[in-house]
């Protein structure tokens, strides 16, 4: 009864008020009507306060996000089913479910009344402009009266994560010359190729299909020999992010780390889909390690890493270009593939980045500059020097002012050292004879 007071409306508190102080009025007027409306006025929120406190059905709610994982700018559809488990119906109830202002506020219902053991299910959209990770829920339900003097506040535990990710810019098909370790063009080799004899007949074993009998090396050893199975080898790289606060400029979604991130998504769900296992590498370290490439989930599981990526305190590249570094170990010295997305990169922090690279590895550098095909300044003119030196040390050098310059500027990338050298530095020329890098 005292939680159920304390839920009084305003309404009520007025009714509450109004009808004491007319009885007080009846006692120093000895007015006997005036009493009789006055314990009128105040039995009113009374009487709906106990019939309020004294509700004892029960509700169940049951919530489902659809999807759970969106890029920006897109929808979700959230399907709210409450159910009332109890024997009573239910009274007025105002439903609402706690959803992040970014989200677009919260959503509220009126349901008049929900008989014994029936469903009702709601639906409204939540949509969000910028990545990260949002908690819906939990849905709050107010029992009120009819008149709407009492309101009490009832809690559900339940909650669910809406995952927003940075925008996906599709990329053409196909993929970078020389990317895959080995530097060779097919997707599936054997393992052979990596320098262990894996093609070597072996002596048959019980079960064997005998379609791989392998009859020269049977009539040599004298004995029945098969042909191993062929296996298939993943190429392996990795995938960088310079997250540094220093290195981008702006704010909102255009600014430079928000175009970062989305090339970054990007790029790895490009390479992921190609059946490429990654790392992810951030300037502060490994974010997420090789392993978890080969489980088939790096491409969630790197939305999910970038859709909470925020731009970093630090200074110094050195503790990711040191995990970079153990990208060469996979294959043999010197292969492997490294995708590196920068903001502003001085002459000392390119000179560090172009030493990474070892041996044949395909480097990338892909350079996000919201000052391309602007008025020279000396920020763009240490930018022009980052991508000299790189291009120098044999990395692949291409420059875009936001993630949509990226599917013209990743076809270009294979050829960016000839199309420099043919230029003279001038740039690299797209077909139709645009500059697609100021670099």
């Amino acid at each position: 009864m005292r939680r159920a007071l304390a839920g009084l409306t305003t309404r009520g508190r007025s009714f509450v008020a109004a009808g004491a102080t007319a009885i007080v009025c009846a006692f120093v007027l000895g007015e006997r009507d005036l009493l009789r409306a006055g314990v009128l006025v105040l039995a009113l929120p009374l009487l709906c306060t106990l019939a309020v406190s004294r509700t004892r059905y029960r509700l169940a709610c049951a919530r489902r996000l659809d999807p759970s994982r969106l890029p920006v700018g897109h929808e979700a559809r959230v399907d709210l089913r409450m159910e009332n488990v109890s024997r009573l119906p239910s009274g007025l109830l105002l439903v609402e479910d706690q959803v992040p202002y970014t989200l677009g506020g919260r959503a509220r219902f009126v349901l008049d009344r929900i008989e014994p053991h029936g469903v009702r299910e709601l639906t409204y959209r939540i949509r969000s402009d910028v990545r990260g990770r949002y908690r819906v829920g939990p849905l709050i339900v107010r029992l009120a009266d009819p008149f709407g003097m009492v309101e009490l506040v009832r809690s559900f535990s339940l909650a669910d994560t809406l995952t927003v990710t940075p925008t996906i810019v599709p990329l053409p098909p196909g993929r970078l010359t020389g990317a895959w370790t080995g530097g060779g063009d097919s997707l599936a080799r054997t393992v052979s190729s990596a320098g262990e004899d894996d093609v070597a007949p072996r002596e048959y074993r019980h079960g064997d299909d005998l379609r791989r009998v392998h009859w020269r090396s049977t009539a040599r050893r004298g004995e029945l020999m098969v042909r191993r199975e062929e296996q298939h080898w993943q190429s392996s790289g990795a995938l960088f992010l310079d997250t540094r606060r220093i290195a981008h400029r702006g704010d909102g979604p255009g600014a430079s780390f928000e175009q970062a991130v989305s090339v970054t998504a990007s790029v790895g769900v490009h390479l992921g889909r190609a059946g490429m296992g990654l790392r992810f590498v951030t300037d502060g370290g490994e974010a997420l390690p090789h392993s978890v490439a080969f489980e088939g989930v790096f491409e969630g599981t790197l939305l999910d890493a970038l859709a909470v990526v925020r731009p970093s305190d630090g200074r110094s590249l050195t503790p990711g270009l040191a995990a970079l570094r153990g990208t060469m170990g996979h294959g043999r010295e010197g292969d492997g593939l490294i995708v590196a997305v920068f903001g502003t990169l001085d002459t000392e922090e390119a000179r560090t980045v172009a030493a990474v690279r070892r041996g044949t590895a395909t480097c990338v550098a892909i350079l996000v500059d919201d000052t391309a095909d602007t008025e020279t300044t000396d920020r763009d003119s240490t930018g022009r020097s980052a991508a000299r030196l790189l291009r120098a040390a044999g990395w692949r050098v291409v420059t875009v002012r936001s993630a949509t310059d990226l599917a013209g500027a990743w076809a270009l990338a294979d050829q960016a050292n000839e199309d420099l050298a043919r230029n003279g530095g001038r740039g690299l020329e797209q077909k139709d004879g645009r500059e697609a890098s100021p670099y």
